[in-house]
C-alpha cells in the first residue's frame, strides 16, 4: 500500500507521465483495485488515446469487473489488427473464457503463445482443453501408432481417445484410494489458483497396484470421467514393435498426443511388463524403450504439466526402481481387495436394474471376504445364469434373490489369495522404504 500510495502521488505530480500512470495502473490492477483501476486507465487513455499497453490494462480491468462486452469490444478492435501483440490475445482468450466460449479461447490462446511463448500459462489451457471438451459432441478420435510394420503388410496400430461418461459413482467403494486420486490429480484442475500459490503443478503420475480384478483400470477411467478429460488406454501390445526404433516413436506419439489434449489421462496398463527392471534384461532394445518411457515422463524436452500418467501393476516388484523418483510414479497407491461396504456397494452396481427380490446385503457381504470386484461380477452372473433357465422354462423374468447369489458364492474361488502368497513375501523380505508395508498391514502383519 506504500508503493500504491507513492506512485498515486507521483501522478499527481506529474499527470502528463504516461510511464508513471502505467506503474500506477498495473499496480492498482495488482492490488485488486479494479474499480479504481478503470477510471484510472481511462484517465491515461485520455492522454494517450492509442496506447496499446493501456488498451489491455483496461481490458484486464474489465475483465476482473465481470464487464465482459466491453472488454470483448475493446480487445477484438485490437486482435484485428495483424501486428496486434501477443498480450492482447492472452486477455482475448481469457475474456473469451469467461463468456463460455472455449472453442475461440482456445485459438486466440494458442496464437498468444505463438507471437510471445513465455506466455504459457498452463492453468488456463487446462481450463480451455476442459471447457472445450464439453462443447457440444465431437467425432470419437485415435491416435495412429507404428508405421514401419506396414511395409510387409501389417495392418497400422490404433488407440481409442476417449471422454469416460462414468465417474466415482460407479466405482463400488475404494474410499481412501479415491481421495489420494483427488488430492493428486482432480483438485489441482478443479483449483489451479490453490495449487499455484504453493507452487505445485497440475499432472504427474500415479502407480496403482494390486491384486487383478479390484478396479485399477475403472479407477483410473472413472478419474478421467471425474475430471472431464481425454482418456487413452495403452496396453503393452500397443506400444511394442518388432522394429528398432518403433517402439520408441510410439512411446512418443502417445505422450505427444496427451500433451496436445491437455488435460488427458493416460493409462499404462500392466506396466511392469513395459517397465520392468533393466537390471533383469539382457536385450538393448527393451532398455531402450524404458529409457524413452522415462524420458518422457520427465518432459526432458516437452511441458508435461497437466498431463496425468496413471498406471497399473500387479506385480511393483518387477517395476524399475527408477519409476518410482520424484516426478515419475512419485504416488504409488495400493488398491486392495474391496471391503464390506465397497463389495454391498459393487453388488448393488451389478445388480442395478436387473430383477431382484429380497437382497440381504449383509449377509452376502460377510460371505464374500477376499473377493475382487471381478470376482463379484462373477458372482452376479453366475446367479443371472441360473436364474435364465428358470424364467425360460416360467415365460418371463425370474427375481433374482440372495439364495441364488449365495449359491453362486459357494461356486466361486476369490482369486485374491494367490496373489498375497506372493506379495506376502516381497513384503516381508524385499520391503525397501516400507513400500510395501500397506501389504503387511492389509494382512495384520507386524515386521
Amino acid at each position: 500500500m506504500k508503493d500504491l500510495d507513492q506512485l498515486r502521488a507521483a501522478v499527481a505530480q506529474s499527470p502528463d507521465n504516461i510511464y508513471l500512470r502505467k506503474l500506477y495502473n498495473k499496480a492498482l490492477l495488482e492490488a485488486g483495485k479494479y474499480n479504481e483501476a478503470e477510471i484510472e486507465i481511462k484517465e491515461s487513455l485520455k492522454i494517450a488515446p492509442e496506447d496499446s499497453e493501456l488498451k489491455i490494462l483496461l481490458a484486464e480491468a474489465f475483465l476482473e469487473l465481470n464487464k465482459l462486452s466491453l472488454g470483448l469490444v475493446l480487445i477484438e478492435e485490437m486482435t484485428s489488427s495483424p501486428t496486434a501483440p501477443a498480450l492482447a490475445w492472452l486477455i482475448y482468450a481469457k475474456l473469451l473464457m469467461a463468456s463460455d466460449q472455449a472453442q475461440d479461447a482456445q485459438i486466440a490462446y494458442e496464437k498468444a503463445v505463438i507471437i510471445d511463448p513465455s506466455l504459457k500459462d498452463s492453468f488456463l489451457e487446462a481450463e480451455i482443453n476442459l471447457q472445450a471438451a464439453t462443447e457440444g459432441p465431437q467425432e470419437p478420435e485415435k491416435l495412429k501408432l507404428g508405421g514401419s510394420s506396414t511395409e510387409i503388410g501389417q495392418e497400422d496400430k490404433y488407440l481409442d481417445i476417449e471422454r469416460p461418461k462414468i465417474g466415482f459413482e460407479q466405482v463400488g467403494g475404494m474410499d481412501a484410494v479415491k481421495e489420494e486420486v483427488k488430492m493428486k490429480i482432480i483438485h489441482p484442475l478443479e483449483h489451479p489458483e490453490i495449487y499455484k500459490a504453493y507452487g505445485k503443478k497440475i499432472g504427474g503420475g500415479i502407480l496403482l497396484y494390486g491384486p487383478p480384478g479390484c478396479g485399477k483400470t475403472l479407477l483410473a477411467r472413472a478419474t478421467a470421467g471425474e475430471v472431464k478429460s481425454n482418456f487413452i488406454n495403452i496396453g503393452i501390445s500397443d506400444i511394442l514393435d518388432m522394429y528398432v526404433g518403433q517402439s520408441e516413436r510410439n512411446l512418443h506419439a502417445i505422450f505427444e498426443k496427451g500433451r496436445k489434449m491437455k488435460p488427458s489421462v493416460l493409462f499404462f496398463d500392466e506396466v511392469d511388463a513395459l517397465g520392468a527392471n533393466r537390471n533383469d534384461m539382457r536385450h538393448s532394445a527393451s532398455r531402450k524403450t524404458i529409457n524413452q518411457f522415462l524420458s518422457e515422463m520427465d518432459g526432458v524436452s516437452s511441458d508435461n504439466e497437466g498431463l496425468l500418467i496413471l498406471a497399473a501393476t500387479n506385480a511393483p516388484w518387477h517395476l524399475d526402481p527408477a519409476f518410482r523418483r520424484p516426478g515419475r510414479f512419485d504416488r504409488i497407491i495400493f488398491v486392495p481387495p474391496p471391503d464390506e461396504a465397497a463389495r454391498e456397494a459393487i453388488l448393488k452396481i451389478h445388480l442395478k436394474e436387473k430383477p431382484t427380490k429380497n437382497i440381504n446385503y449383509d449377509k452376502l457381504v460377510k460371505k464374500t471376504a477376499d473377493f475382487s470386484g471381478a470376482d463379484l461380477m462373477a458372482v452376479v452372473d453366475r446367479a443371472i445364469e441360473g436364474k435364465l433357465e428358470e424364467a425360460m422354462k416360467k415365460g418371463m423374468p425370474q427375481p433374482i434373490e440372495t439364495d441364488d447369489l449365495l449359491k453362486a458364492i459357494k461356486k466361486t474361488r476369490p482369486s485374491t489369495k494367490e496373489w498375497f502368497s506372493t506379495a506376502k513375501n516381497y513384503a516381508l523380505f524385499a520391503n525397501e522404504g516400507g513400500l510395501y508395508d500397506e501389504i503387511l498391514s492389509y494382512l495384520n502383519i507386524k515386521k
